[in-house]
């Protein structure tokens, strides 16, 4: 289990790298040098990113994205949830419809009470913590 899938790596990385360009239009090819990632998953993350509005996309020989959201304003938790779906450590075998057992079953208690902690310390983390120089 990968608490962050390689699409959400490259989002965040990408989302950095653009955050630290200020106000600059940045171009698929200047990303995919700067953060050697293969260029068709960029661009389909890319894409996606500017659909869920994250990102403005521009089109021509100067085109590329920029951030449509202010760095601060785009948290890491709403990035796993558009590219991952909901945060889940585990999904019970036998859903909620079949398990006898769902209300007192202390081991789905206990995922639940971590998948709530991780939530809780992902929650504030924005890309403009992440890009800032240490």
């Amino acid at each position: 289990m990968k608490l962050l899938t390689r699409d959400t790596d490259y989002a965040v990385r990408a989302l950095c790298y653009i955050a630290k360009q200020k106000e600059k239009v940045v171009s698929v090819t200047e990303l995919v040098k700067a953060l050697n990632i293969p260029r068709p998953f960029l661009r389909k993350i890319l894409q996606l990113l500017h659909k869920k509005r994250v990102l403005k996309s521009y089109k021509g020989p100067k085109g590329g994205f920029s951030l449509s959201l202010p760095a601060k304003e785009i948290f890491i938790l709403d990035l796993i949830e558009t590219l991952q779906g909901r945060f889940t450590l585990n999904e019970c075998l036998f859903k909620k419809n079949i398990c006898p057992n769902i209300d007192a079953c202390n081991l789905k208690k206990r995922i639940t009470n971590i998948e709530k902690h991780v939530i809780a310390q992902l929650r504030p983390v924005s890309i403009a913590c992440l890009s800032k120089k240490t």
